[in-house]
Order: structure tokens, then sequence, then C-alpha cells
């Protein structure tokens, strides 16, 4: 009776269980999600390289006296814009001055020694000739004339010397520019040579450095050798708030050699600095125009690339309605899109909204393809 009942229970049991697995809902495949896409087509741009870059002063002088003394005059305001010629410091002028008015004086005494002692020179010489004076006389006026005519030479060297301290003692501005904060002020004692008292440097035009690598050579070579039109414009600055400076520039020179610990080349180019909105020692960026009408590239949509792991994927629409991950190799950033140098072909279809929700192998659910 008990196996009986025993075996009753287990088939009702059974029954129930198989009821219930049998009511459990089948697990269903995710939906497929909704997406935008893009069809891939090749075709022309305008682009720009970006180069960082330092602004340069095409001429830039450390001002140091040549003569020691005390400051005596400062003719110009700190930052302010100077002229060739102007007049920048005085240094001791006047003790310079009266310096070299007695060196002028000396040489005039000495001169007019020398003048006396050439009239005795010639007087004694005729007397000798009649035997009218002792040979000594004349040989001792003869050498008068040469220590006087040595005096003067000394005068004169004299006079040069003093000449020139007097020039140093005022400094002049050896060419247009912009003046720098004077490093001494009124009254100071500086020491010839030494003394560092400003620092002068051009302002218009101003000259922009960059540094390229090696294999750019041409490129550049050609841009130099090939100037755009004036109304195009190749060359462009732009500052680090990401504005761009309004006046276009052009290559100076590729510099003699390259680098042989970097393998890069310095190019410089010239802006003209007309609102001196370019300062000397200025961080940049140079902007290469890339304007190729023969060059084809394939452009997709930034926003349909993914990044894992540091490298880039789209995903490809397939004729199945799925999508399969596809890396890419990307280039140079235009606006909204990017430039694909490998991984597309001309005719792709590619996903651009819902990637997030994607994987290799998902079904999608199609919008219409928005062609380049």
């Amino acid at each position: 009776m008990n196996k009986s009942f025993h075996f009753i229970f287990m088939s009702i049991l059974g029954s129930l269980l198989l009821a219930a697995c049998s009511n459990q809902p089948k697990q269903q495949a995710p939906p497929p999600v909704a997406v935008n896409t893009y069809q891939v087509q090749k075709g022309t741009a305008v682009y720009f390289d970006n180069y960082p870059a330092t602004v340069t002063a095409l001429n830039e002088i450390e001002l140091r006296a040549q003569v020691t003394g005390y400051i005596k005059g400062i003719f110009f305001n700190d930052g302010q814009h100077v002229s060739k010629g102007q007049k920048l410091y005085d240094i001791d002028h006047e003790t310079y001055q009266a310096a070299y008015n007695q060196a002028v004086a000396n040489m005039n005494v000495a001169q007019a020694n020398l003048e006396k002692a050439q009239q005795d020179a010639d007087r004694y010489t005729d007397l000798l000739k009649k035997d009218a004076i002792a040979r000594q006389v004349v040989d001792h006026a003869i050498t008068d004339l040469q220590a006087a005519k040595m005096q003067v030479a000394a005068a004169k060297a004299a006079v040069a010397r003093a000449a020139t301290d007097l020039k140093f003692s005022v400094l002049y501005a050896p060419f247009d520019g912009t003046i720098g904060i004077s490093q001494v002020k009124m009254g100071a004692l500086i020491s010839a040579n030494q003394t560092l008292l400003n620092t002068l440097s051009s302002d218009n035009p101003m000259a922009v450095d960059i540094a390229v690598d090696q294999s750019l050579i041409p490129k550049f070579t050609n841009l130099k050798n090939n100037p755009a039109p004036a109304v195009d414009s190749i060359f462009t600055l732009t500052f680090n708030d990401k504005t761009i400076y309004p006046y276009p520039g052009q290559i100076s020179f590729i510099d003699r050699a390259v680098d042989p610990q970097t393998s890069t080349i310095r190019i410089r180019y010239i802006f003209p600095n007309n609102n001196k909105l370019l300062k000397p020692g200025m961080s940049c960026n140079l902007r290469v125009k890339n304007n190729n009408a023969k060059e084809q590239f394939i452009l997709i949509p930034y926003k349909a690339v993914v990044e894992q792991m540091g490298e880039y994927f789209v995903f490809v629409v397939k004729n199945n309605n799925t999508v399969s991950e596809q890396k890419v190799m990307l280039g140079q950033p235009i606006n909204d899109k990017i430039v694909v140098k490998s991984g597309l072909n001309d005719g792709d279809v590619i996903v651009t909204d819902g990637v997030q929700k994607l994987k290799d192998g998902g079904k999608i659910q199609l919008s219409p393809a928005k062609a380049h």
C-alpha cells in the first residue's frame, strides 16, 4: 500500500512540474536597434594641418652700455614703440663730453708744440748749412721735433678714445621696435659691457617658427616655391583660445639642416603684426590648409566612431540587417566629420546614431541612409 501511494504521489508531482515548466515564457531575442545610417562616398575636402609654433622677433638686441657711469636720463616709457635713432639712455654724458673737450685741448697744445719744434728744426738746419750753429743744437732740435710728432699722435688717439666714449654715453635705438621694461633706474651706476639696460625687439612683421618631420620637407619646399595667390590663404595662426589671427602669413625660409636628435627641420614664416597681437615667445598653432582638388578622401560623421582601448571602430551595415564591427584608421578631423585613411570602402553604409546600443552581429532597424 505504501509503495502504491508513493508511486501515485510521484506521478502527480511530475505532472505538476511539467505543467509548470510548460507555462514558463520562452526567452526571446533582443529587438532590433533603431539606427540612422550614412552611405560612405569619396570626395574632396578642405582641412588644416596644425603645428605647434612659437612667435619670434626678426630682430632682437640686448642693450648694454659700453661705458661706466651713472644713468642721467631715460627717454622712453616701458613697452613703448621706438623709432630707429631715438635716444634711449644718457650715461654721464656731460662727464664724457668734458673728457672729450679736454682731449681736444691737449691735442691742440701738442699740435702747437709740433709747429714750434718744426720751425726750430727748419731754422737750425739752415744755420747749420752756413756753419752758424753747432751740430749738437741741430740734433737736439730734430729730436724735439720727433717727440712733438709722437705727442700729437698720442693726443689724437686720446681724442678718438674720448670721442668713442662720448658716443657710447648716449644709447640710441638701432632699429624700429618695442622696448621692454628698463632694468636700471635713474642714478644707477652701471659697468661697461656688463650691466643689461633693456631689450629691444622688432615688432612688425613677426616671425613664426615651427618644427616638422623631415619627411615633410618636399611638401613645404613645394609650398614655398609655389605660393598661393593673395586671395587664398594657406598659412594662418590660431591662439590658445581657438581664435584665428586675422592676417595670413608666408614661408620665409626652410632651415639649412635637419636636427639629428629629433629628425625635424625648422621652418620660419612671416606674419604682419599691425595690431601688435603677436609677441616674442608667444605660443600658438600654425594652420596649413590642404585643398587638393585631385585628392579624394573618405569622410564620415565623427559621431559614428567608437573608441575601444585606443583603437577606433565603426559599425558597417550588412544585407541581413545586422552590423559588423569594423576597425578603421582615422585622419584629420574636419568640422563634424573625420577622414578615414583605411578600413572603409566607397559605398559602405555605416551606423551614425545608436552606436552605443550595438554589438558585433547585432540586429538593427534601418532608417534611410544619408549619402555624403
